[in-house]
């Protein structure tokens, strides 16, 4: 990630004053509507500002625009609508912060989702297209992409440094994770260099595009033989119990990096509206380790001195088990 510069408003959250319920009338024009003023002076979330926004990439960004809530009572974060809701079904309870913080913990624990879903985040965010293809495989938010069929898409490429150009793994078909030894190889800097300037002669067809447009052929005609690599953008609006499902893969050290930039940029945006879920959700999920039934058999037998190889035939899974252990403390024969 080349840059991670965040914009926010530099004032702190202003509360908005309480009122007396008795101050509060049912408007009549309006239907008999009730409105109930606050019990606690109400912040906004994002402090007043319009968006947060952390640059990512060489042309790219990520940007929180809203979130629900946004006013919250003073003192509290977004934390607090998913034990409202919770409290629905678990009954009123206790109120108490550190209380509140407990059910949190106890709702990640055993995976009680839906009230995550009562917190939601509206991104907006600038990413190569070949980023937004493995994004958009997350099909739980409500997406709407800039369109290349009504419009011309912006001059904007996204191009690796030579030292972050990666060689295809060996055992991961889908993905590449060692990097070219620029500064040791002379074959691999030659390598990095060729391909650096393959992703520099196929941005040279960007001004061919222009000129196709203006002798008249279609925009949805031209876009076609446009590069991956160039920038797309879209608003990104999803329920923090799917963001957290996002965040899990993404973030994960196999993920691409390029995805994995902007997916560590979206955590540094959520986790001051949602601190005790994020918190949470890093002891339950990223930093656990997850055991299958083969896997739990194997850890029992280690205990007991006996083997600990995995009762499968499958080399992936005996490999996983290898790392899973290692985790753990555990090296195997």
């Amino acid at each position: 990630m080349h840059s991670t510069d965040i914009t926010r408003a530099t004032e702190a959250p202003q509360p908005i004053p309480a009122h007396s319920a008795a101050e509060i009338k049912p408007d009549r024009a309006a239907g008999g509507v009730q409105r109930t003023a606050p019990e606690i002076p109400l912040i906004d979330l994002m402090g007043g500002s319009s968006r947060a926004q952390i640059n990512v990439l060489d042309h790219g960004f990520i940007a929180l625009v809203d979130c629900m809530p946004r006013l919250v009572p003073q003192g509290q974060t977004a934390d607090s609508a998913i034990v409202q809701a919770a409290r629905v079904s678990y009954g009123h309870g206790t109120k108490k912060v550190n209380e509140d913080r407990g059910l949190i913990r106890y709702l990640l624990r055993h995976r009680h989702t839906t009230p995550f879903e009562m917190v939601e985040l509206k991104f907006h965010v600038c990413m190569p297209i070949f980023v937004a293809r493995q994004w958009i495989r997350h099909r739980t938010a409500n997406v709407n992409e800039y369109s290349a069929r009504y419009s011309i898409l912006p001059d904007r490429f996204y191009t690796p440094n030579l030292d972050q150009v990666r060689k295809q793994s060996k055992a991961n078909r889908q993905g590449g994770e060692e990097l070219f030894r620029i500064h040791e190889d002379a074959q691999d800097l030659k390598t990095a260099q060729d391909f650096v300037r393959y992703l520099d002669d196929v941005e040279g067809f960007y001004k061919r595009y222009l000129a196709l447009t203006e002798q008249g052929v279609s925009r949805e005609m031209a876009r076609i033989g446009l590069p991956v690599n160039m920038y797309t953008e879209w608003y990104w609006k999803c329920d923090l119990h799917n963001t957290l499902r996002f965040l899990a893969l993404r973030l994960d050290s196999h993920a691409q990096f390029e995805i994995r930039a902007f997916a560590q940029a979206m955590l540094q945006l959520i986790e001051p509206l949602v601190p005790a879920t994020v918190e949470a959700w890093k002891d339950y999920e990223v930093g656990s380790v997850h055991l299958s039934a083969l896997e739990v058999d194997a850890l029992r037998r280690l205990a007991a001195g006996q083997s600990a190889q995995l009762a499968s035939d499958n080399s992936r899974e005996r490999a996983e088990w290898a790392e899973k252990a290692a985790a753990l403390g555990f090296n195997l024969p």
